[in-house]
């Protein structure tokens, strides 16, 4: 990871020393890729120092946590963007430690539903309050109007990008 961070940090450095080499659109998404980067780097610092956790851990207790009747492991691994292996072996650890609980699907005996369990939830809820502080501390140098303007921003390219990829 640290390689990705300094390079991502690197590339970006270069593109505002000569920014008449490159798109303006290719600057703006090595500033988003940096900028991500930074991020979640230091949220997976914070998690694993505070906490003892992986960034995915954290991700599968926070689908789970929205979908308190739980999920599959396909809507697990679709939501994570992971393969369904990823999801199984953290399900599988997870399990171990009685923070989620697996059965059976009704419907189709071959999947099996996933839920936290309530120590899982109550873990999950201590680690989310801290993980919430600390975006809203790295966010803390935008006014309200930056932080609104922005977030239209990103929506706006999010629906950009979905467009494009769907032409092609």
């Amino acid at each position: 990871m640290e390689l990705e961070h300094s390079a991502a940090l690197d590339a970006e450095t270069k593109i505002a020393e000569a920014p008449g080499d490159h798109k303006a659109e290719l600057r703006l998404w090595l500033r988003l890729l940096a900028t991500n980067t930074l991020i979640e780097t230091e949220i997976r610092r914070r998690l694993r120092e505070r906490f003892e956790v992986t960034l995915p851990r954290f991700d599968l207790m926070a689908q789970l946590e929205r979908k308190p009747h739980g999920m599959t492991l396909g809507e697990l691994s679709q939501r994570m963007m992971v393969t369904n292996g990823n999801v199984t072996g953290l399900v599988d650890r997870l399990l171990a430690e009685e923070i989620v609980t697996r059965r059976q699907q009704k419907s189709d005996r071959r999947s099996h539903i996933v839920s936290l369990t309530e120590k899982g939830r109550r873990q999950f809820a201590r680690m989310a309050k801290e993980h919430e502080d600390w975006i809203a501390g790295m966010f803390g140098e935008l006014s309200q109007n930056e932080f609104s303007t922005l977030t239209k921003l990103l929506g706006k390219l999010k629906t950009s990008v979905r467009g494009a990829i769907a032409q092609n």
